[in-house]
């Protein structure tokens, strides 16, 4: 046995069966999946020691996503090379990349905590959801099979390498125009928050960047990184013109 078998409430059992619904999976052993949402905290407390926690289905779960990843990006990225390939992995199978899916999918809301744990705000934590991702992969190829496993890790990480693909081509336009102003000034840009708008979830932020006695901007974006690339592009345009008619 790989845990204690726990006897799972009517209401528990719901919750995990909707949860594998909307997932469009099924586990034949439930208390795999169960296991994968109990977190150290909550079973070091009285009386759940022995049910066991998420740890090892997350080093397994870890091992099982870095051969599904590599192996996609192995057959599908057949003309990069080994350090782009490796490159790409590690920011996909990353915890930056995991959380965000664990809380997208509803993990967060199944995660079983301690009291100290929760309060403190656990259930946001990165590195928790991250962890509890990688188990929850681990529990399904037990379950499963490599193959499932492998096609329901890649429905999470194929759009990741496909964004990671994507912003690859984007220009840096903050290090571009650093490098143009550096070369003329000897100083760096300085960029200012202008404002934010929007609720909490759905914000705009407005950034205006500062080039000796020039101010371009304020340029908007959904964070505050993405409203500094725009504001560095419009200093980059507006200043274009200047820097091709200057003397070579």
């Amino acid at each position: 046995m790989l845990f204690s078998k726990k006897t799972l409430s009517p209401e528990r059992k719901n919750q995990l069966n909707t949860f594998c619904k909307s997932l469009e999976i099924k586990f034949k052993n439930i208390n795999l999946l169960e296991l994968a949402l109990h977190h150290r905290s909550y079973t070091n407390e009285d009386g759940e020691k022995k049910h066991g926690n998420n740890e090892r289905l997350e080093f397994l779960g870890d091992s099982v996503l870095g051969a599904a990843t590599a192996t996609h990006l192995y057959k599908e990225l057949g003309t990069h090379p080994e350090g782009d390939l490796a490159k790409i992995k590690s920011i996909v199978v990353s915890e930056k990349a995991l959380a965000p899916i664990a809380t997208k999918i509803g993990l967060d809301k199944l995660l079983l905590l301690g009291k100290g744990e929760e309060m403190s705000g656990g259930r946001r934590k990165p590195a928790i959801l991250a962890d509890a991702m990688e188990a929850l992969f681990g529990a399904y190829y037990l379950d499963n099979g490599y193959e499932n496993a492998q096609k329901f890790i890649l429905s999470f990480i194929v759009p990741e390498i496909e964004k990671v693909l994507k912003n690859k081509g984007a220009k840096d336009y903050k290090s571009i125009l650093q490098e143009l102003y550096q070369k003329k000034y000897k100083a760096c840009p300085t960029y200012e928050l202008v404002k934010k708008t929007g609720p909490d979830h759905d914000k705009t932020f407005w950034v205006s960047v500062h080039l000796k006695d020039e101010t371009f901007g304020p340029a908007e974006g959904k964070n505050k990184k993405e409203a500094e690339q725009n504001a560095a592009k419009m200093a980059i345009e507006a200043l274009a013109p200047a820097a091709e008619d200057s003397p070579r």
